[in-house]
């Protein structure tokens, strides 16, 4: 299983601004609000209780992968443990209020939707340097899918241990309930758009995950 790294960015503030603390109060306000203790989340994401209790209190700064887990395992997305749910339409989102996540390995994730209430949807801009393996993802809830779009350089992309060799201009369809990975093995940076849209009932109904990981 690829390793995940815990950390962000060295100084525990996300590129957008959004504190530890706050991104801490956020995953334990949805974790209560679903009814689920901490070593509930612990098993259903796959991390362990310490960490999942350091994040919560802001003393950790997760991983991307780490945070994926995380919201996976509450049913939701990655934007929505970000940002308040937008309160008029339409929303416009300038560059500079885009929640933007990069991983110490050499990939950033940019999200480029708002959070709708009641819609478990994310459209992201990601882009991930020479060479760099961006790890794998955990499955989301049944009836999921996922497209991707390829802009620039080539992607492979494995769903459930299959690879797929995506270059510039190509897309592909795939359910997001399955396990899959992105990594770029040019020399160039590779820049692809994911839309994510979940579906089925919460995590917190599955059974648990196996492989406890430390973030």
């Amino acid at each position: 299983m690829t390793s995940i790294v815990e950390t962000v960015e060295d100084d525990g503030v996300l590129s957008s601004g959004l504190s530890m603390a706050e991104l801490g109060t956020r995953i334990r306000g949805e974790r209560r609000s679903r009814g689920l203790s901490i070593e509930r989340l612990a098993e259903l994401s796959g991390i362990s209780r310490s960490m999942v209790s350091e994040v919560e209190r802001g003393a950790k700064t997760p991983s991307v992968l780490v945070l994926d887990r995380l919201a996976t395992a509450l049913g939701t997305s990655i934007a929505r443990l970000l940002d308040e749910p937008a309160r008029e339409t339409p929303r416009v989102l300038r560059r500079a209020e885009q929640r933007v996540l990069r991983d110490p390995s050499g990939w950033e994730r940019r999200i480029l939707s708002p959070v709708l209430p009641d819609v478990e949807f994310e459209f992201m801009r990601t882009t991930i340097g020479p060479g760099v393996d961006a790890g794998e993802f955990a499955p989301h809830s049944p009836g999921s899918r996922e497209y991707v779009a390829v802009e620039s350089g080539r992607l492979r992309l494995t769903v459930d241990d299959r690879p797929h060799t995506l270059d510039a201009g190509d897309s592909v369809y795939y359910p997001g309930d399955r396990r899959h990975a992105f990594a770029n093995d040019g020399d160039t940076d590779c820049v692809y758009y994911l839309a994510m849209e979940l579906g089925g009932p919460s995590a917190a109904h599955h059974g648990p995950r196996k492989g406890m990981l430390d973030g």
